[in-house]
């Protein structure tokens, strides 16, 4: 049998817990045995005990603990039945002779006395009442019980410690990194760059970190140095943790991952001490690399909360981040790659060069993208032959990654609902349009006026829409509820890196045309156009204090793009310029309203015409329109635009 002797690695054998359970057994036993009084030589019955008092032999009874009776014999009965024991100067045996088990205590009383009484003893007997107590279990119970409960929950404690961090069994644990090392030999990724699709610039400049670390040589020679940190930066669900996970599937170098929240815990010092450790061990596995996810949780910029006291744990994390990235020391062979959605709010001492070197931009995907990240998520489905995914590109201008990835899944859902054993053209369409407005409400009640009123508000926006130069073009409108919404419409957005003044305008113009079909043709408004009034209520005042495109306000801007704002008690202008900037947001809106009720009271009949066949169809696209009001005459000579965002506008017309 293999002997259990774990060794240190100096040679020596370490201490086997095991040997304290058997410590334990041994002192309890011994305190069990210590504390048990010598018994008595020999028990009596009922018979013995009254035979022993009607001859006079007894000199006393003690009643021990009201369960046992010990009985002492006098000279006369220790020279007849114990000549070898000799009295004491009271004449009594010096211990109990007899013992006799008590069953009724008043029973036995009764028997002792009247036994005495009837054979006229002349000296007798009376019971003494005699409480005994046993040191060694007084000893257990008060000081070594809780003494082994203290050390077995400490060592539970310790175990438990053990299993859930990184480097042995000590509750000291807790100061140790969470971060999981991925390797070949622990935990292999199999994530690659091959899948990763749509983020091509972005994989260019991750494929060559990765280059520096399976050739250094090629970059050192001529003088350069390996990057010490990469930022990956971009809206949620582009794929920042994905390329960290193709990175580490790649380079073949120890991978640490972890997350910014890790770092933070209630105890002080934790999330520094979390820190140091994670450098620790990445240094004695460089060349490596430290992702650290979501690294705005510890990397927010300092002194910005006033609420925080002078010592914050947060702060004191990102100062040790801070040194760790780049300070006394030296980290060679260490890259730190980090991603957030939040850049906007990280220090600047944390973004500067030296510390975080590069920053990546994980951008939505454009039109070849997203044909790309079909394909992807394609791979493993079985598809119909009407599946085009150039098509379903175009359809979704404005997903990102997980949003492609989750139509993909949602389409794959809706056709196994169905039974079917492909993946058609429509389960695409359908869970985009699911995706969007949310899920389908046909049995929702809803009365014939309030259709009436849905089908022209909606209407009313398809109408100014189409008839708008910069308005976005329609591409489908339903009065079929989904979601919280009674209406949805689908809008193709023109890709642009900038807008101008009526670009805005006229979609602001299109917004509002839902309450002025309203007010054309019923000659009141309702409560529909609630999403409305919030969305061009918002662009209105970005366009008078953002972009400084209102001539009374001038070519001022009050947007702070570091975040400062935030924190402020009080604006920054001062009350007579809030009373303008109001001024000029009502103004704007009121002008488009105006407009939209212009543009729908010249094309009374197309409204009318389009609204009747929406309550007719449910579901009505851009060649109903195209029918109705002719082509658009901005898209005749040129493509139809490649889109860049696809917000659906959902009204929601129950009372408010």
């Amino acid at each position: 049998m293999e002997e259990n002797n774990i060794k240190k690695p100096g040679g020596k054998k370490r201490f086997n817990f095991y040997w304290i359970y058997v410590i334990l057994t041994v002192i309890l036993f011994g305190v069990y045995f210590a504390g048990r009084d010598e018994a008595p030589q020999e028990e009596v019955d009922l018979g013995q005990l009254i035979e022993l008092l009607q001859q006079g032999e007894v000199s006393k009874i003690d009643l021990i603990n009201k369960e046992n009776a010990e009985i002492y014999l006098n000279e006369k009965g220790l020279a007849k039945r114990f000549p070898e024991v000799k009295a004491d100067r009271k004449g009594t045996s010096p211990t109990p002779n007899y013992t006799y088990r008590i069953g009724s205590l008043e029973r036995f009383e009764e028997t002792v006395e009247r036994v005495q009484q009837e054979s006229e003893v002349a000296h007798p007997v009376y019971i003494n009442n005699v409480q005994h107590k046993s040191w060694g279990w007084e000893l257990l119970l008060n000081l070594l019980l809780p003494l082994i409960l203290l050390v077995v929950f400490w060592m539970v404690l310790m175990r438990g410690m053990g299993r859930g961090n990184m480097g042995g069994g000590q509750i000291f644990n807790i100061g140790k990194s969470k971060a999981q090392l991925f390797d070949k030999d622990n935990v292999p990724v199999n994530v690659t760059f091959k899948d990763v699709a749509g983020l091509e610039e972005a994989k260019v400049e991750i494929i060559e970190i990765v280059d520096f670390l399976k050739n250094p040589t090629k970059y050192t020679r001529l003088g350069g140095k390996i990057p010490k940190g990469v930022l990956l930066v971009g809206p949620p669900g582009t794929g920042k943790t994905l390329l960290a996970k193709s990175v580490a599937g790649e380079a073949n170098v120890p991978f640490f991952s972890i997350s910014g929240s890790d770092f933070v815990e209630m105890f002080v010092g934790v999330g520094a001490s979390r820190v140091r450790d994670l450098f620790n061990n990445a240094k004695q596995k460089a060349p490596c690399i430290i992702f650290i996810d979501e690294i705005d949780a510890i990397g927010r910029a300092r002194g910005k909360n006033p609420m925080n006291g002078g010592n914050d744990e947060r702060e004191s994390t990102l100062n040790q981040l801070l040194t760790e990235m780049d300070g006394f020391g030296t980290n060679s062979g260490v890259i730190v790659l980090a991603a957030t959605n939040r850049a906007d709010i990280l220090d600047k001492a944390l973004m500067r060069a030296g510390r975080f070197d590069r920053q990546i931009y994980v951008e939505l995907p454009d039109l070849i993208g997203r044909k790309e990240i079909f394909e992807v998520h394609m791979r493993n489905l079985k598809l119909a032959a009407d599946v085009d995914r150039d098509f379903l590109a175009k359809q979704t201008p404005g997903f990102s990654g997980a949003d492609i990835a989750n139509v993909c899944n949602e389409a794959a859902l809706m056709a196994a609902r169905k039974s079917k054993d492909e993946i058609g053209k429509q389960d695409f369409l359908d869970a985009i349009d699911r995706i969007i407005g949310g899920l389908e409400k046909k049995n929702k009640i809803i009365t014939a006026d309030e259709k009436k009123v849905i089908a022209f508000h909606e209407a009313g926006h398809a109408t100014t829409s189409w008839l708008l130069q910069y308005a976005h073009p329609l591409v489908k409108v339903t009065i079929v509820p989904r979601g919280k919404s009674l209406g949805a419409a689908w809008y193709l957005p023109e890709e642009r890196q900038i807008t101008t003044k009526e670009q805005l305008y006229h979609e602001m113009v299109a917004t509002m045309g839902g309450r002025a079909a309203e007010q054309v043709v019923f000659g009141q408004i309702s409560t529909g156009a609630l999403s409305d009034l919030e969305k061009v209520t918002k662009q209105a005042f970005a366009m008078v204090t953002y972009y400084g495109l209102d001539e009374e306000i001038g070519n001022l801007s009050y947007y702070d793009s570091t975040g400062q704002q935030d924190y402020a008690l009080t604006k920054p202008y001062s009350e007579k310029t809030a009373e303008v900037i109001d001024q000029q947001v009502s103004k704007l809106v009121e002008k488009a309203y105006h407009e939209a009720l212009d543009i729908l009271n010249s094309h009374r009949d197309g409204l009318t015409q389009l609204a009747n066949q929406l309550i007719e169809k449910e579901v009505i696209f851009g060649e109903d329109l195209e029918h109705i009001f002719g082509k658009r005459p901005w898209d005749q000579d040129t493509n139809q635009p490649e889109a860049s965002n696809n917000e659906p506008t959902t009204e929601n017309h129950e009372g408010q």
